[in-house]
């Protein structure tokens, strides 16, 4: 934040605001002041100056009214002259007496007197005369620059008769430089006022900035995060009060921003660390926010696609036209897949609201479902496959059945036959649910092994000379076992079944003089068991499907040997369960060969990858 200059600063506006009420206070006083006093002056002045011409008019008056006989001296017109001259002329500059005929008879200017006997035609004198009463006023001289106070006072007889006029001028220069000595001293005093005042001005915004000055320091420390300072309480009026409740306010932000830090690095973290993409974009649906695991699953770094437009992020062009359209979607399945792999994720969308209920935006958790849709799938294909699996003998028994009661039960010779069929379509239905019923029970770890130490050689020749016994004649079991005793910690039971479902599949599918090679190597921490048959094989895609539940190669020919579909599945369930691992590798017309290995015991077992 840039500093506040001093001209724009809250201190100079107190000392302005200051010195402002100051003049204005000043000025208000001094006009009142001067006004008065040059009222006061003034009518002082005209009081001194009335009292002369009182007495003036009252002498002029006695020697107007003065009986005089012919020739007799003084004459009125000497008289009158001699009272004119003992008048004081240091205000009044002029002085007339004028008979009633607008005659001058006396002056007291000795610098003009040829006026004397002269007719004056001044206003105010004829007014005097006219009214029979005093006239004055103030005028402006043009040839002095002065103001002068011009007054005409009629003069009576004794039988109250106008008999002639006293007219003068007094000038008013001595008050008006007694006014403007009193304004010089005014506004002396006043830019001393001025002066000591904008000192106290600064004193005095100095101390009532300072705490906010401080307090704005301390507002731009907490804009950068730093709660630490205080601000210092200069005293108990309002902007103590103010401080303190700062100071208060920091101490509640400081709890605030460590509660939303707190919670902003929790959030951060499980963004961070969880599982599911999530993707944050405002209500334009602009890309704001985006964690790891959402890059990872749309293969793309989430710096870059921050300012991205959501619903090409997520490829939904074609499905939805607008973005609004998300908020009533809940969740949708995206296909990401390409040409080698499915990769399917599921999209839940929700929308951010303020406190009015307008959308600011949207949240969407991404996840990779491809493994579960996989599993649905398997979980409806297995549906279907035992379904269909029990639906095929349970036909074939109700036909029998049913032809049977129709009368089949009475034929000797057919009769037996269809029991026959009967019953061997209800084993293997019996076959098949034991099998669904392992299988089960082994998804739910509710299968325990009894395992034990055993010699794995000795116990595989004794599992190859029960099928020895009961071999087909055009069938032959090759061995081929190393030399010496290799330990492995299982369960016989369970390895049995495993032997016999991988033998009996090798005998079902060779052909006539086939030759099944039966091998055991050992290869250091495992041994590696192999069934080799010579039958008709399997193709290179359909390999790795062999290990699933229902699944056969050739469906005609199992079913017609009695198989379920089962045994391959229980068998990768039950070496799996031993810490092994079982594939098969095949060519088409040359047969197919089932490996599979187990840890030896005198070696750390562990899972084999």
């Amino acid at each position: 934040m840039n500093k506040v200059g001093f001209f724009r600063s809250i201190q100079l506006k107190f000392i302005i605001i200051y010195i402002l009420l100051l003049l204005i206070a000043i000025q208000v006083i001094g006009s009142f002041f001067t006004r008065e006093l040059e009222t006061e002056l003034l009518d002082t002045f005209k009081g001194s100056v009335n009292d002369r011409v009182e007495l003036l008019s009252y002498n002029l008056e006695q020697a107007f009214n003065r009986d005089r006989e012919d020739g007799e001296e003084p004459t009125l017109q000497q008289e009158v002259q001699s009272i004119v001259s003992d008048v004081g002329t240091n205000d009044i500059t002029t002085l007339q007496v004028i008979n009633n005929q607008s005659r001058i008879i006396s002056t007291n200017d000795s610098l003009n007197p040829d006026d004397i006997n002269k007719k004056t035609t001044r206003d105010i004198v004829q007014q005097a005369l006219f009214f029979d009463s005093p006239q004055q006023k103030t005028l402006y001289n043009a040839e002095t620059g002065n103001q002068v106070y011009v007054k005409a006072v009629p003069l009576f007889n004794d039988e109250n008769i106008v008999v002639g006029v006293v007219y003068l001028e007094a000038s008013l220069e001595g008050v008006n430089k007694q006014l403007q000595n009193i304004n010089e001293i005014f506004l002396n005093g006043s830019i001393l006022a001025i002066t000591v005042s904008a000192f106290i001005g600064i004193l005095v915004a100095r101390t009532i900035t300072k705490p906010i000055i401080e307090m704005r320091r301390q507002a731009q420390t907490m804009a950068r995060g730093d709660f630490t300072q205080k601000v210092n309480v200069y005293g108990k009026d309002e902007i103590g009060h103010l401080a303190e409740t700062f100071n208060d306010l920091n101490s509640r932000l400081k709890h605030s921003y460590a509660k939303i830090e707190e919670e902003r690095r929790k959030l951060s973290s499980v963004l961070s660390n969880m599982s599911d993409g999530v993707i944050a974009t405002d209500n334009s649906g602009s890309v704001t926010l985006m964690n790891g695991a959402a890059g990872k699953l749309i293969g793309q770094n989430p710096d870059d696609i921050i300012g991205e437009f959501l619903l090409d992020v997520l490829q939904l062009e074609e499905k939805v036209v607008d973005i609004t359209e998300l908020q009533d979607s809940g969740s949708m399945i995206i296909d990401f897949s390409d040409d080698d792999q499915v990769f399917l994720i599921r999209s839940n969308f929700s929308t951010v609201s303020d406190d009015e209920g307008e959308v600011t935006g949207f949240i969407t958790v991404i996840s990779d479902v491809t493994e579960q849709e996989k599993v649905e799938q398997e979980r409806r294909d297995f549906v279907s496959n035992v379904s269909h699996e029990l639906r095929t003998p349970l036909t074939t028994m109700r036909s029998y059945i049913e032809a049977l009661t129709d009368g089949a039960w009475e034929d000797k010779e057919i009769a037996p036959k269809f029991l026959g069929v009967a019953q061997n379509e209800t084993e293997r239905m019996i076959r098949m649910v034991n099998d669904l019923l392992q299988l089960s029970r082994m998804d739910a770890e509710e299968y325990p092994l009894q395992k034990e130490r055993t010699e794995f050689v000795d116990y595989f020749h004794q599992v190859i000379d029960r099928f020895d016994m009961n071999i087909p004649e055009h069938i032959k079991l090759q061995r081929d076992m190393p030399k010496g005793q290799f330990m492995v910690w299982l369960d016989k039971d369970k390895m049995t079944q495993v032997l016999d479902n991988i033998i009996s599949n090798a005998i079902k599918y060779s052909p006539e003089g086939g030759k099944i090679s039966l091998k055991v190597e050992n290869k250091r921490h495992f041994l590696l068991v192999s069934v080799q048959d010579q039958g008709m094989g399997i193709a290179y895609d359909k390999l790795e499907k062999i290990f699933e539940r229902f699944y056969r190669a050739d469906r005609a020919r199992t079913r017609k040997l009695g198989g379920t579909g089962l045994g391959l599945a229980i068998a990768k369930e039950l070496v799996e369960a031993h810490h092994g691992k079982i594939w098969a590798k095949s060519q088409e017309g040359k047969g197919t060969t089932v490996l599979f290995m187990l840890p030896l015991m005198n070696h750390k077992r562990g899972n084999v990858k």
